[in-house]
């Protein structure tokens, strides 16, 4: 766990597209001076700020215009910047070519060259198009994501991946693009909506099970700093989020080893979750807490790990406002569920692939788990539904 400070700095060790994540709180005053820094220390933008050539592109959306791309404004005018912003529909639907389109006319309406800074205000649709707009343009633009909701703080704003959608498939086309830097501000959350918050927990609960047993302990000491939205444990629970997100991009940039698999903990069962129930009608974090006892009930009948150790996700998942069972009343057919999951991108050959714990802290891809043991789960798990007993 990160020492207790009113400021953490992560690094994202890539070689030369390293780059630095800031954690703080109530710090937009110092978004500019941070933004500087990076540059500085960076050798292909170096001299930027030296022959003045402060130029960016702020991209947000119309429910953050004036909540939180507006204290991004302020410092960068504060600094003698220039800066144009571009508001773009909030949704999916944003992540879109004729989206990208409309923001490609608005850098050439500034004459943005390779100097010219991209700045991504807002979740994870935002971050994603406007990296892909910063991946794309003259081959590639400086960019910065300064991510407002909390999923967007501990996994989609690091590690590389930008894109759109395809009318056929969501995030079908992108790249892996690395920003200058992320610049995290805890103040942001105070005006997340609840259940958009309690979703981005999921993930974080998520980080503890897979890679780091010691911090999933102190989410357990800490639900109440958590439920409470307290700015010193949310400092220590992103830093150390961002932490073990960059240990495994580190290693696995462009998904080629097959380690960067193991955040899709509790994906597989998730992803088919939100699609059979329609999307929207369960949050992605909603889904992957759900997705997650489902692996771990899974990972307990294969003998991996014990009941117990389901249980204490279970209590902390539940203990921080989430579902831990599909939706009273959902009624989803088992073909349908196991259809769906063929279509998970860790399936081989029609081979159901799962990220399953071995113990808290650890996890595996296993292989060729027989399909009957996986129609147990879901069966013994849908008479469960109107119970806290979870008897696998």
């Amino acid at each position: 766990m990160p020492d207790n400070s009113d400021c953490f700095d992560v690094n994202v060790a890539l070689g030369p597209r390293s780059y630095h994540i800031s954690v703080v709180s109530d710090r937009f005053d110092q978004f500019a001076e941070t933004l500087e820094s990076w540059l500085n220390h960076n050798p292909a933008f170096r001299n930027t700020v030296a022959e003045g050539n402060k130029s960016a592109l702020i991209i947000t959306d119309e429910n953050l215009a004036t909540l939180h791309a507006s204290k991004v404004e302020k410092s960068l005018e504060t600094r003698g910047w220039k800066w144009e912003t571009a508001v773009i529909e909030p949704g999916e639907k944003s992540k879109s070519l004729a989206v990208i389109s409309d923001l490609y006319d608005r850098l050439v309406a500034i004459k943005a060259d390779r100097q010219t800074i991209v700045i991504a205000v807002g979740g994870g649709v935002i971050g994603d198009a406007a990296g892909f707009v910063a991946a794309t343009y003259v081959r590639g633009l400086p960019f910065v994501q300064v991510p407002t909701s909390l999923l967007a703080h501990v996994d989609s704003s690091v590690g590389g991946k930008v894109g759109v959608n395809h009318p056929q498939a969501k995030n079908l086309i992108g790249a892996f693009y690395q920003p200058l830097g992320v610049f995290i501000d805890t103040s942001t959350l105070e005006t997340l909506p609840d259940r958009d918050y309690r979703s981005g927990l999921a993930e974080v609960v998520k980080y503890g099970v897979i890679l780091d047993s010691r911090f999933f302990q102190y989410l357990e000491q800490n639900i109440d700093g958590l439920n409470q939205r307290s700015a010193e444990v949310l400092r220590k629970v992103i830093a150390r989020s961002c932490e073990l997100k960059a240990e495994v991009v580190e290693q696995d940039e462009h998904e080629r080893t097959g380690l960067r698999a193991i955040l899709n903990y509790g994906h597989t069962f998730a992803h088919a979750f939100e699609a059979l129930c329609g999307y929207g009608e369960l949050m992605h974090g909603e889904a992957v807490s759900i997705g997650m006892i489902y692996a771990s009930c899974l990972a307990e009948k294969l003998n991996l790990i014990s009941h117990q150790e389901t249980e204490r996700q279970v209590h902390l998942l539940q203990a921080l406002g989430l579902p831990t069972l599909l939706p009273e009343g959902t009624q989803l057919n088992n073909d349908d569920i196991i259809d769906r999951m063929k279509l998970d991108k860790k399936t081989v050959g029609g081979q159901l692939r799962f990220v399953l714990p071995t113990c808290l802290g650890r996890v595996e891809v296993f292989k060729e788990i027989p399909e009957a043991q996986v129609r147990e789960v879901l069966d013994e798990l849908k008479r469960s539904v109107s119970s806290d007993d979870f008897q696998i």
